[in-house]
């Protein structure tokens, strides 16, 4: 296809593809779908190799959120059963991070329910990455704590903090129907803090919540223009007592050609598939390592994922390898705080098309009930 063609070379030269081309592929047929994962696959590995970076989540503390947003079950009213806890000691979330970082995660990632943190807040997670750091050398740890009050960020890095994790989530002009408690804005400025002071800005989007091609291609454009180090591409997980828990409109062919369309937009970005991949891409999650370069071992905020050990074997049996502690995962240029070349933000389908809706997996979606806040080993 002359199209795949095209965005191959632009995603080797690091060019932003056109609005046009990000939309048709969304809009490739399940009969081209090899031939789209096969090409973005070949950038994929131009900037990443076949390694495969493993992070590892660490609920520090869960549920009870003021947030209303709508995806989320720890929002305000959420009736889904999850754990329910306040911060973990220090102590508590190193021993959790330890079981993920014996796993080959390379990055710990610290995340905490709310609005964002106050000035105690921060003095809390801090204690915390000196735990986790005292204990694991050479440790990447990303904090992951709402919307940032000026300075945090900066008091953050300091603490040892090397990355910070706020998803835009949705295109702007929907934000506002998923989220009322705070703006696409809030969040926009959140990740410009973190970049400002210093840390390795995460920031990505949540795909299923029955938003159209033209929203995804908006978010994932806005991303390049706030030029993130990592793009987490979450797929809905629709929990049961949330507003979304009937948003089952994901086939393992669509998160494919997500993850594609990100990896085209964002070339030699740490691509994460985050939440959801086990619900939504499930047996077809090979697959996916041919367009993303990260993901999470293990279990998620509130959910559980699939054993680490099966993640393992599934890089391994992939034709992957897991990125080491001693390799650097982003492109020379990146890594040494290069900017994007010919890019002035982060490098057709129908009007009326809708993604196509799959048969709800409710039994796909389990609760966590291990690990962090509470007596039982966890999944790592």
């Amino acid at each position: 296809m002359d199209l795949l063609n095209t965005l191959v070379d632009k995603g080797l030269r690091r060019e932003l593809p056109t609005r046009e081309e990000a939309l048709a592929v969304l809009a490739t047929s399940d009969d081209d779908l090899l031939d789209v994962v096969a090409a973005a696959g070949k950038v994929r590995r131009h900037w990443f190799g076949r390694r495969v970076k493993l992070n590892y989540l660490v609920n520090l503390k869960s549920g009870l959120c003021p947030e209303d947003c709508s995806y989320c079950s720890q929002r305000l009213g959420s009736e889904a059963g999850i754990l329910k806890y306040t911060w973990l000691k220090p102590d508590e979330a190193s021993k959790a991070a330890a079981a993920g970082l014996a796993g080959g995660a390379k990055r710990v990632c610290l995340v905490a329910s709310g609005r964002g943190p106050t000035d105690r807040d921060v003095d809390r997670v801090s204690q915390t990455i000196k735990a986790i750091k005292d204990e694991n050398e050479g440790v990447e740890v990303c904090a992951c704590l709402g919307l940032l009050s000026d300075g945090q960020a900066e008091r953050l890095r300091e603490a040892g903090a090397d990355a910070y994790n706020h998803n835009l989530n949705t295109s702007e002009s929907t934000y506002g129907d998923i989220t009322t408690t705070h703006t696409y804005a809030d969040r926009v400025d959140t990740v410009q803090k973190a970049h400002a002071a210093g840390l390795s800005p995460c920031s990505g989007l949540i795909a299923g919540m029955g938003e159209s091609d033209e929203d995804l291609v908006d978010v994932v454009f806005s991303l390049r223009e706030l030029d993130p180090d990592s793009v987490p591409v979450n797929f809905l997980i629709p929990f049961e007592g949330t507003p979304l828990a009937k948003e089952w409109n994901l086939t393992p062919q669509r998160c494919l050609r997500i993850l594609a369309m990100v990896r085209f937009v964002c070339p030699d970005v740490e691509v994460r598939i985050a939440g959801g991949r086990e619900v939504h891409l499930r047996t077809m999650q090979p697959l996916a390592l041919h367009l993303a370069n990260s993901i999470f071992l293990g279990d998620y905020l509130t959910s559980e994922g699939q054993a680490g050990k099966a993640d393992l074997e599934m890089i391994a049996d992939a034709g992957f390898e897991v990125e080491g502690a001693d390799q650097v995962t982003l492109p020379e240029h990146r890594a040494a705080g290069g900017c994007h070349e010919g890019a002035g933000a982060c490098g057709s389908a129908p009007a009326d098309a809708q993604p196509v809706a799959g048969e709800p997996r409710t039994d796909l979606v389990a609760v966590r009930r291990r690990g962090a806040g509470t007596d039982l080993a966890p999944n790592a």
